[in-house]
Parts: C-alpha cells; sequence; structure tokens
C-alpha cells in the first residue's frame, strides 16, 4: 500500500471551527480517515480530525503562498 500523505493525528487543544462539506467530499474524508486508520493501525473515529493536518500539509507545501506569507512577513520562517 503506498504511504499516505497524513500518518497520525497530533495530540493538540482543539479549538471548535464549524464547517460545511459537500457530500461526496464527506465520503471521502471517511474513505480516507478509513485508510488512515487501516495503515497506522489506530483506527480514526471522527474524521474530522483529519481536516487540521491535511490543512497544515496543504499550506506547508503550497508555495505560492510560502512566498506570499514571507513577502507580508519578512523574518519569520513561516512553519507556524
Amino acid at each position: 500500500m503506498a504511504k499516505l500523505k497524513i500518518e497520525a493525528l497530533p495530540e493538540d487543544k482543539p479549538v471548535k471551527v464549524s464547517v460545511e462539506l459537500p457530500a461526496s467530499v464527506h465520503r471521502d474524508l471517511v474513505a480516507y480517515a478509513e485508510a488512515v486508520g487501516n495503515q497506522s493501525g489506530q483506527p480514526i473515529s471522527d474524521p474530522g480530525k483529519l481536516i487540521v493536518p491535511m490543512l497544515t500539509r496543504f499550506m506547508a507545501t503550497d508555495r505560492a503562498f510560502i512566498r506570499t506569507r514571507r513577502a507580508c512577513h519578512p523574518g519569520k520562517r513561516g512553519d507556524g
């Protein structure tokens, strides 16, 4: 099986955010959570917990966002 980009969920203090997802995105999120659970051996009971690591990885690898962030905040590394 190919290695997934999201491996495990970090333990962190949560902040409540409400978002509406299209049903197809939710189905994919549930399927992704199942794949992560199978790969890690730790079932994920709440697929919504994948959203943070997914967004984090997306923003960390978006080169245009990184350049824009550096331009707006010179001297900051842009990693959090």
